[in-house]
């Protein structure tokens, strides 16, 4: 049975954990073959479990060079480009809009809102070159819900979200579509570090009542990445279980 991504090639980032991790398993399976990009060094990890289909590379999504290296890699190591998945965030420092540190605004936007342009501005060349792509990126509800404490989290997601549908129109007729995944709380590493009260109250205020597997982001990502999403470009989807619809 032919799977979902037979053919294609795609860079994963944030792949050591997480969403990352489960999208990397997830689209291996489905037949693709996988650049997990990721600075933790757990993409080895990830990547000696799946087997030759999944290719680990180092790399800060904040910098230029990296960014320009992993996508090169998917190139030279398995024949083309057809997904970007720019997945890689960080929650980062948590203080009042009055008291945020300039270093800490700065190293949420380098990780969550930097390298998602980073990603678009260097995948968008190489997958002119072989006929088109998809890109999605991680935004988060947090770029449509106010959060308490998170000034550049929110920001940062807020960007990535405008980004989306910027390229995305730039390139509709040029055969890359551009779609955004907002997830809600997930049990992911990053959340476990949270505070758990205040995860408490965002699951209590969650219709459905409870924090989503990286599983589910997961799959919304396979969908987005095969051709069986041909006709969305621009959507920013929510998998946030109907918090930002209370």
């Amino acid at each position: 049975m032919a799977g979902r991504l037979d053919g294609k090639v795609a860079v994963v980032t944030g792949a050591g954990s997480g969403i990352g991790a489960a999208t990397t398993e997830l689209f291996c399976r489905e037949g693709a073959k996988v650049v997990a990009a990721d600075i933790s060094g757990k993409q080895n990890d990830v990547a000696k479990r799946i087997g030759p289909n999944c290719y680990p590379i180092h790399a800060d999504v904040s910098r230029s060079k990296d960014v320009q290296a992993m996508l090169n890699q998917a190139v030279s190591q398995f024949g083309r480009l057809d997904v970007l998945y720019n997945n890689a965030s960080i929650i980062g420092e948590m203080s009042p809009a009055g008291e945020y540190s300039e270093e800490g605004f700065d190293e949420v936007w380098a990780v969550n809102g930097r390298s998602a342009f980073l990603g678009i501005r260097y995948a968008i060349p190489i997958m002119l070159k072989y006929g088109g792509g998809s890109i999605i990126s991680t935004s988060s509800m947090a770029a449509v819900v106010a959060f308490n404490a998170e000034i550049a989290y929110c920001g940062a997601k807020a960007a990535v979200y405008m980004m989306t549908k910027v390229a995305a129109v730039e390139y509709a007729t040029k055969g890359i579509r551009v779609n955004a995944i907002l997830p809600g709380a997930i049990k992911t590493g990053m959340t476990s570090g949270m505070d758990q009260d205040a995860l408490a109250v965002v699951n209590k205020a969650t219709p459905m009542g409870r924090m989503a597997e990286p599983s589910e982001v997961a799959n919304l990502a396979l969908f987005l990445a095969s051709d069986e999403s041909s006709f969305i470009t621009g959507s920013c989807i929510l998998v946030d279980g109907g918090y930002a619809l209370e």
